[in-house]
C-alpha cells in the first residue's frame, strides 16, 4: 500500500511540473580507448543562440600532435522545434570519440526581452551563415531534423556568394526540405489550414514577470500538447507502465522512464514570426522545392551548390519527415558532382532513431563518419595551413 501510495504521489508530481531546460550531461568521454574530460565553451553568444563547443581534454601531448588526429570539426544544428538542443545529448556524446563536436543551443523565447529584437527564418538562416563563417570552411554542418531547410538555404546563398567559408559537407537527416513527399500526419496537418488560423489560434503573448515579457511566441505547452496527441496512447502506457515499477521496486525501468520524459516534457517557446513564417514557407507554399524561396530578398538557389559535398540521411519509418522529403536536395543540387552525393535510407527506425539510439551508433554514424572522412582533406586545406603558419 506504501508503495502504491508513493507511486501515485510520483505520477501526479511528474504530471504538474513545470520541467526546466535540461542539462548535457556530457562530462567525459572513451577516445582511443581512454576515458578524457569534456567540457562545454560558448565559443559564440546571441540573443537566440549560443555556439557551443564540447571542448575534450586530449592531454597535454595529444594537443602538440593534434594534426595527427585530424578529428574532423562538425557543427551540430539542432531542432529549434519545440525542445531544447539537448535533445541531440546522444547524438553528440556518440560523435565525440571521432570527431570535434560544435551544437548550436537555442534560446527559449520567453526568456529573451523584447529589446533583442525579432527572430524569424531570416534571422535564423543569418546566425546559420555566421557560425559557418566562425570556421573559415574547416567544419562540416549537421542538421537535424527542422534546421535542414534554413541549412540547405544558407549553404546555397554562401556559394552563390562564392564565400571561401563554405562548410566542407552538409549532412541532413530526417528533414522537410521537400514536405510534399510522402505527406505524414505533421504534414497534413500543418498544410490542412489556412496561415490566418495559426495566427489566431495558436499565438500568444509571453506574460509577466519573463525577460520576454509582451514577445508573441508559440508557446511550449500548445507543442507539448500536440507532442503527446501525437501518440497519446503509447504515453498512457509508458505512464502506467511507470506506476507499476513503482509499485513493483523495478528501479531500473522507472529510471529509463524518467530520463525520457524528463527530455519529452521540457519545452520552450518559439517566436511567432519564425514559427508563422516556417508554416508558411516549408509546409504551406513549399517555396524551397520550388525555386520560389527568398532571404532578404535574394533567391535561395540550391543549383548553386558544387563545393559543398551533400549526404541526405532518412528513416524508413519516420512518421514526422516522411521518405523522399530529405532526399529532394540530392535533386535540387543539380550541379553537385555525383562523387560529392551519399544517401542512406535506414530500414525499420522511426524519426527518432534516425540520429539518436543503437541503430544510429552502429549503422547510420558509422556511413556519417566515413562520409566526412572522405571529404575531409579537399579544397584549401593547404593554403589555410599556410595562412595559419604565416
Amino acid at each position: 500500500m506504501g508503495r502504491g501510495a508513493a507511486a501515485a504521489l510520483e505520477l501526479f508530481e511528474r504530471s504538474t511540473r513545470r520541467y526546466r531546460k535540461p542539462t548535457w550531461d556530457i562530462d567525459t568521454v572513451e577516445v582511443n580507448g581512454s576515458k578524457v574530460a569534456v567540457r562545454e565553451r560558448t565559443v559564440l553568444s546571441k540573443p537566440f543562440c549560443d555556439l557551443v563547443h564540447f571542448e575534450r581534454d586530449l592531454g597535454a601531448s595529444a594537443k602538440r600532435n593534434a594534426f595527427k588526429r585530424s578529428d574532423p570539426k562538425v557543427l551540430v544544428v539542432a531542432p529549434m522545434a519545440g525542445h531544447f538542443s539537448t535533445l541531440l545529448r546522444g547524438t553528440v556524446r556518440d560523435l565525440l570519440p571521432d570527431h570535434d563536436v560544435y551544437v548550436t543551443e537555442w534560446q527559449d523565447a520567453r526568456y529573451v526581452p523584447r529589446a533583442a529584437g525579432p527572430f524569424d527564418l531570416d534571422v535564423y538562416i543569418d546566425y546559420i551563415m555566421e557560425f559557418l563563417r566562425f570556421f573559415d570552411g574547416d567544419v562540416h554542418v549537421m542538421a537535424v531534423c527542422q534546421p535542414t531547410v534554413p541549412v540547405f538555404a544558407a549553404v546555397s546563398l554562401m556559394e552563390a556568394q562564392k564565400d571561401r567559408a563554405v562548410p566542407r559537407s552538409m549532412v541532413l537527416m530526417a528533414g522537410p526540405i521537400d514536405a510534399r513527399e510522402s505527406p505524414t500526419e505533421v504534414n497534413r496537418y500543418a498544410a490542412g489550414k489556412p496561415l490566418s488560423w495559426f495566427r489566431r489560434n495558436v499565438i500568444t503573448q509571453v506574460p509577466w514577470p519573463y525577460p520576454g515579457m509582451m514577445r508573441m511566441v508559440y508557446p511550449g505547452f500548445l507543442q507539448l500538447s500536440g507532442f503527446m496527441g501525437m501518440n497519446l496512447d503509447r504515453h498512457l502506457n509508458a505512464h502506467r507502465d511507470l506506476f507499476q515499477n513503482l509499485v513493483r521496486g523495478d528501479g531500473d525501468s522507472a529510471t529509463k522512464h524518467r530520463e525520457f520524459y524528463d527530455e519529452f516534457l521540457a519545452v520552450m517557446d518559439l517566436t511567432a514570426e519564425y514559427y508563422l513564417q516556417t508554416i508558411e514557407t516549408v509546409f504551406l507554399e513549399h517555396k524551397l522545392p520550388k525555386g520560389e524561396m527568398h532571404h532578404r530578398g535574394t533567391l535561395v538557389d540550391p543549383g548553386k551548390v558544387h563545393r559543398v559535398a551533400l549526404m541526405t540521411v532518412e528513416g524508413e519509418k519516420d512518421d514526422i519527415s516522411g521518405i523522399g522529403q530529405t532526399k529532394a536536395a540530392q535533386t535540387l543540387c543539380k550541379n553537385l558532382p555525383d562523387a560529392m552525393r551519399a544517401h542512406h535510407l535506414q530500414p525499420d527506425v522511426g524519426h527518432y532513431g534516425v540520429f539518436n539510439g543503437k541503430r544510429f551508433r552502429s549503422e547510420i554514424l558509422p556511413e556519417i563518419r566515413a562520409f566526412l572522412r572522405a571529404h575531409e582533406r579537399r579544397r584549401g586545406v593547404l593554403a589555410r595551413a599556410l595562412g595559419r603558419v604565416a
